[in-house]
């Protein structure tokens, strides 16, 4: 199961809390068991799953009605309505009795009490700067029928109410099939906007609302500031790689990460996050701040490749490093230079045993792009760096395969998924992913060895290791392909009972081949249910300097594809046919 930083459930994943001590895998438990949902959970979902095992012996009741379907073993994962507020769940079998409450939260914005705004919703929440003439805006949420307005600065702003306004659910919705959006009720988000055109310090806006005779008045928490035109305020980062987004908080979305060395003028603020001049934010603790009398911008005129042990890398020039964005398909990548002007006439581009051939326009004003093609629909991965200001882009030669021994030339990461305090999903008995993670992991690893692979793994035993430090392993190894192995779990409102299977995540577009074809060669040879293929933005997917994918081999919190996953035959059988995927996926023609 991925992490909770990655899939920000908020605590709706299982593996958060040590309920039930540690227990057999897959074993029926002598005594009544519940793992999941922990004593006191709070949630948003408008239904829960009960996750435990009992004797298969007995039958097992819940609120008096008994748990129907349950599998060989005793396990049990039930899903049961919730109402808004306090919810109990008494669980029995025989002289045993367990007790749950589970409280479920709005998942909406609540209509304040009375003549007041709803806490919270003032914005903005916090200081920001803008361009002259930009538009400032401003919201909040207040019940229906009020008169919601601004002053700030002298100047008085009406909010007008926004009878459309809708709720979006939260990333992982789409996990469970349910990413409908849903209308705010009773409390209505008032929105209003304004320009000013002289830079300064505009100080916070006062909020008032008026309704049924009474007024209030709320001063703001953020404060607004206009930005001179002139110096320009310059943001260089100094992280390896600069995580740029496409809006001021680690909600929106990324975009490519910035080379370490990037300059660019700051166009607007939010809190602690910059906008920059060519569109992305970045946090200012990821960059270092200066003054400049003009912004950062370059000429581009020739670009010229040279090969190196196993790669191509392509030297672009510059007077300054720009902010720069790559995307791909099967066949091709395109690289964008901003805040760069084309002054090119020529371009030499060498007999290439990866490339086809390199095509580039200039995109007026001042963006230049350049386009790679393939010989074949297969990209092996890639890296950007500056050295000084000549930006290069790396790109990735093909593995050469051994005929008699195809995994012979390769190397290939295994992170075995959580490890140490970080459990991961849990089964009904209280079994870690993190434990069968690293069990399959290790079987893998052997079996690919005796194929003659070089296999490195960045856990070999139950111990901690950040996100940050794997994804490190994987950009210094370089291997020739990289698998995360993890098992599934689901949000609240998910059906534990009913959703198996295998699935695969892939971030990057030279890694979906590789994920579709395993996930299908899977569930194919081992005649398992499919969960699909998804794209998702998870920290073990992202490395580009080979394909990488994240593997969910079957849900922990299903009893029955549990006792699957532990089963120590299935284990060995899964590897095998993994392996054989693996091999099947290198060799295939291209």
């Amino acid at each position: 199961m991925r992490n909770l930083s990655e899939w920000a459930l908020c605590g709706l994943a299982l593996g958060t809390t040590s309920v039930i001590s540690m227990a057999l895998p897959s074993a029926a438990q002598t005594g009544l068991t519940v793992v999941y949902p922990p004593e006191q959970h709070q949630t948003t979902a408008d239904r829960i799953f009960l996750i435990g095992t009992a004797s298969p012996e007995q039958p097992v009741q819940v609120n008096g009605q008994a748990i129907d379907s349950r599998s060989a073993d005793g396990h049990f994962a039930p899903s049961f309505p919730l109402s808004l507020g306090e919810n109990t769940f008494t669980l029995t079998q025989g002289d045993e009795t367990l007790t749950l409450t589970v409280t479920r939260l709005s998942n909406v914005p609540m209509a304040p009490a009375g003549v007041a705004f709803a806490g919270g919703s003032l914005l903005p929440a916090v200081d920001i700067a803008r361009q002259p003439n930009e538009l400032v805006c401003f919201s909040a949420i207040a019940p229906a029928n009020a008169r919601v307005s601004v002053n700030l600065a002298g100047e008085t702003i009406p909010l007008t109410a926004q009878t459309s306004a809708m709720v979006l659910p939260a990333n992982f919705a789409v996990l469970v099939g349910d990413n409908a959006p849903s209308a705010v009720p009773s409390a209505i988000q008032y929105e209003g906007c304004t320009q000013f055109d002289a830079p300064g310090n505009y100080g916070v806006p006062q909020f008032q609302l008026a309704l049924n005779g009474q007024a209030v008045t709320q001063l703001g928490s953020g404060g607004v500031t206009v930005l001179p035109p002139t110096p320009f305020q310059i943001a260089e980062v100094i992280n390896p790689t600069g995580t740029a987004r496409t809006g001021p908080s680690t909600s929106y979305s990324r975009i490519t990460p910035l080379p370490s060395g990037t300059r660019a003028a700051i166009t607007g603020r939010e809190g602690d996050w910059l906008r920059l001049d060519y569109g992305g934010w970045i946090q200012a603790s990821e960059t270092r701040i200066f003054t400049s009398t003009a912004p950062p911008r370059s000429l581009i005129r020739s670009a010229q490749s040279q090969q190196i042990p196993g790669w191509t890398e392509v030297l672009f020039p510059l007077q300054v490093a720009v902010p720069v964005n790559v995307t791909q398909t099967d066949d091709r990548l395109t690289l964008t230079l901003y805040n760069t002007t084309a002054q090119t006439d020529t371009i030499y581009f060498d007999t290439n045993p990866v490339i086809e051939r390199m095509d580039w326009r200039p995109i007026l004003p001042d963006q230049a792009e350049y386009t790679f093609h393939f010989r074949t629909d297969q990209q092996w991965g890639y890296n950007l760096r500056y050295d000084g200001t000549t930006l290069v882009l790396s790109l990735r030669h093909p593995p050469q395969p051994n005929a008699d021994a195809p995994l012979a030339n390769t190397t290939i990461l295994l992170d075995p998924g959580h490890g140490g305090e970080e459990l991961g999903a849990r089964g009904p008995t209280g079994y870690p992913e993190k434990d069968v993670n690293l069990v399959v992991s290790t079987l893998l690893r052997d079996e690919l060895e005796a194929r003659g692979a070089r296999v490195v793994m960045t856990r070999e035993t139950d111990v901690a290791v950040s996100l940050r430090d794997r994804i490190d392993q994987i950009n210094q190894l370089e291997p020739t392909l990289a698998l995360s192995i993890h098992y599934n779990a689901l949000p609240d409102n998910g059906d534990a009972l009913n959703t198996a299977g295998i699935g695969a995540f892939w971030y990057d577009a030279q890694a979906h081949d590789l994920a579709e074809f395993l996930h299908n060669y899977l569930v194919e040879n081992l005649n398992r249910d499919s969960y699909g293929v998804y794209w998702n933005n998870l920290a073990l997917t992202r490395p580009h300097v080979a394909p990488t994918v994240l593997l969910e081999l079957g849900f922990m919190i299903n009893p029955t594809e549990f006792e699957w996953i532990t089963d120590p035959e299935s284990q060995q059988q899964l590897v095998t046919t993994l392996a054989d995927g693996i091999e099947a996926w290198l060799t295939q023609p291209r």
